[in-house]
């Protein structure tokens, strides 16, 4: 697979390429930092401490500068010296969670997982009204769309979101921007409209003339390593369920099929004049304090 990478990158780019192979994340990226382009390491689990005890301190992943200079300042010059120092020797110059990395890497441990794709940094979703809006209720409106469509798009990509921020643009093409950390990262409707909610009363907006509005989800995780704070009420099971059985229509027939009916849209039936609302009734936050 390497050698296939190599060529093809040479074929297509012109590029020569480095290739690491090794049992975990942190040895494939130090031996790819030590393999001349165009050639390719590969380190087997019975070679992992051959290879990684001569190397110095600062060849160790997560070991910067200043951490450098100190391991070096108490005698500690190669990666085999740190796994010969006794862990609490580690926590107690470096403090608990740097003292415990140090060790483990030096042993050539690195639990982290590999992503076969990487998890971007943020991810936003943006309205722009074609006239300039004063309306309040329209601007909530928009949030609520938004929301919907961060928290379809999180779920879908099965992440969850650490923060907030919204921004407002208005007619003069100025905006203005909040943000907030959440208590708890979420890929949840609910959780994320409430929050836009409340960042859109910090800007305290008075007849301003809203040109567009965005939304985005920001310090973005695997939603396995999100956590959900446990409830009692069953205000918040209502939503989970109506949300689940919104992503499986969702996947079915496409986005808009279920929506809340804050933003239901009339339709006409085919040969008949009575409109069809497309909507329904969701447990979301509520809408300017009444139920939709």
């Amino acid at each position: 697979m390497a050698a296939l990478l190599r060529l093809r990158t040479m074929a297509l780019h012109g590029v020569q390429t480095t290739c690491a192979i090794a049992p975990n994340r942190m040895l494939a990226t130090m031996a790819a930092a030590t393999t001349p382009p165009g050639l390719t390491t590969v380190i087997e689990a019975e070679d992992i401490e051959r290879w990684l005890r001569p190397r110095p301190v600062a060849a160790l992943y997560g070991v910067g500068p200043a951490t450098a200079a100190k391991l070096r300042a108490y005698g500690l010059h190669t990666i085999g010296d740190i796994a010969d120092t006794p862990l609490p020797t580690l926590v107690r110059l470096f403090g608990a969670a740097a003292g415990r990395a140090l060790h483990s890497h030096a042993h050539g441990q690195d639990l982290r997982t590999v992503q076969a794709q990487p998890i971007a940094k943020s991810l936003a979703a943006e309205r722009t009204f074609e006239h300039d809006v004063l309306d309040p209720v329209e601007h909530r409106r928009a949030l609520l769309s938004l929301a919907e469509e961060v928290a379809a798009r999180l779920r879908d990509g099965q992440q969850a979101a650490s923060g907030l921020a919204l921004s407002v643009r208005y007619a003069d093409h100025s905006s203005s921007t909040r943000s907030r950390t959440l208590t708890e990262a979420t890929a949840h409707t609910r959780a994320i409209a409430t929050a836009a909610y409340e960042l859109y009363d910090l800007l305290a907006l008075q007849r301003a003339r809203v040109r567009g509005i965005t939304l985005r989800a920001q310090g973005l995780r695997p939603i396995s390593e999100a956590t959900q704070q446990l409830t009692l009420g069953p205000n918040d099971d209502r939503a989970l369920a109506i949300e689940a059985v919104t992503d499986r229509v969702r996947a079915r027939y496409g986005p808009g099929t279920l929506r809340p009916a804050a933003l239901a849209t009339s339709t006409k039936r085919v040969g008949q004049g009575r409109p069809v609302a497309k909507a329904f009734l969701s447990a979301l936050p509520p809408y300017e304090g009444k139920r939709p």
